[in-house]
Formats: structure tokens, sequence, C-alpha cells
């Protein structure tokens, strides 16, 4: 699939857009116990290192796990999107209420865990109703441990195909790859590299670098075990 999605932008006219932007990621969890949890997640987006921020949101959800190795999740957020240049500059491009639903699978082959995500979004934009479809193969490794634990190093890598039903079908494919320490069953840290392809009308893309930080705190009212969650929410 991550071959076919390059194929295919070979086929656009392509501007890669220069610098090194960065996402900014703090999430907090409660695991309320081992079915039933919910999450809240802020993010600051730059088109340079730590510099021209021209993206925020706020979003949060509750998860059901169905079973063991699938979990189903209803969410909801705030976007908004500013001019490229400077940061935060005014006025703001587009601003967005945007609500979803998705099911996560887990499969795990020893030490190795690969995540499906499969995601439906209703997008309430400044600029009218949209609709959007992603699906997201995540595959996770820990490297000094047999689990994802206490002081576990691992590496992480994705790739995540964006669809819609109206204007350009592939819309938008996410490349990801990094690592992280999970310290303990409160705090993870992660960092790591973001391939982003978008894709317009009129057979036109542009690409993307950014260096993607995030924190992730976890707290649980109860002591029955739940599925350890490596990466973004997004």
């Amino acid at each position: 699939m991550i071959i076919g999605a390059f194929f295919c932008s070979s086929l656009y006219i392509t501007a890669q857009t220069p610098g090194l932007g960065t996402w900014n990621v703090l999430t907090g969890r409660f695991n309320y116990n081992s079915k039933w949890s919910a999450f809240i997640e802020l993010q600051l987006r730059s088109q340079q290192t730590f510099d021209d921020f021209n993206y925020h949101e706020v979003k949060g959800g509750i998860a059901y796990a169905i079973s063991s190795s699938l979990t189903a999740l209803v969410g909801t957020g705030r976007y908004i999107t500013y001019q490229v240049t400077d940061n935060f500059k005014t006025p703001f491009l587009v601003s967005e209420t945007r609500i979803w639903q998705q099911l996560i699978w887990n499969q795990s082959f020893q030490a190795f865990r690969i995540e499906h995500r499969l995601r439906a979004e209703q997008r309430f934009t400044s600029n009218g109703y949209r609709n959007r479809f992603r699906y997201r193969i995540s595959g996770i490794v820990p490297l000094n441990n047999k689990t994802i634990t206490n002081k576990t190093l691992f590496l992480n890598t994705s790739n995540e195909f964006h669809f819609n039903n109206e204007g350009v079908f592939f819309e938008q494919n996410r490349y990801y790859l990094g690592g992280g320490y999970n310290f303990n069953s409160q705090l993870s840290v992660q960092m790591g590299w973001i391939y982003r392809s978008d894709f317009f009308n009129q057979n036109r893309a542009q690409y993307k670098n950014f260096l993607q930080t995030s924190v992730q705190f976890t707290f649980s009212k109860s002591k029955a075990p739940t599925i350890k969650n490596i990466g973004l929410v997004d």
C-alpha cells in the first residue's frame, strides 16, 4: 500500500515545501476500567522548526474496548488553521468542528504489534461541510523488553491514507517513523519524522517534512489491565 501511494503521487505536479515543520502534541488519557477510557489532546503545528506556527487543535473522546484486540471510539474537536507565514497570523484561513467514529484492531506477533485504525470524520468547516475517511496501519516494537512496560524503549512506524467522497478522492498521505520511551504506566514520550503528502485538483501535490514530539500522560481509576496505546490520537 505504501508503494502504491508513492506511485500515485508520481502522477502529480509536485512541490516541496521548504523547511522542517513541527507537530507538538500533549495527550492525557484516563482509563476508567478495562473497558472504558477517555482522552484529551492538544496540538500546535508550525511550518518551520518551532516557528511560523499556523495551526492548533483541541479534541477529546470516549473509547470502549470491545475485546482485548478491538476498540471503538467517538470523538470531537476544534481545529483552527492560520496563514502559513508568521505565528498564528490573523485572520485565520479555516476553522473547523469535527466529529468522528473509529475502530482500532490490534494484532500481536510475539513482541511486535500491528495496529489497524479505521476512522470516519464529519467536518463542519468555515468553508462548508465535508466528509473524510482514514485508514492507518502502524507497527510497534519494544527494544529492551518483551512488551511495552516500564522503562521500555520502542520503535514505531505508520502510514495513513485520507480519502474523500467528493473532490480529490485520495487527499492526503502521512508516513511516520520514530521512537520513544515509556517511563511507566503514567508517562510516555515520543519523537519522529512525518512526511506528509497533500493532493489537490488539477493533478497538483505538495510535500512537507515535520518533526513530531509528543508527551502522553495516562491516569487509571482501577488497576485492571488495558492496552498500552503508543502514538498520536490524531
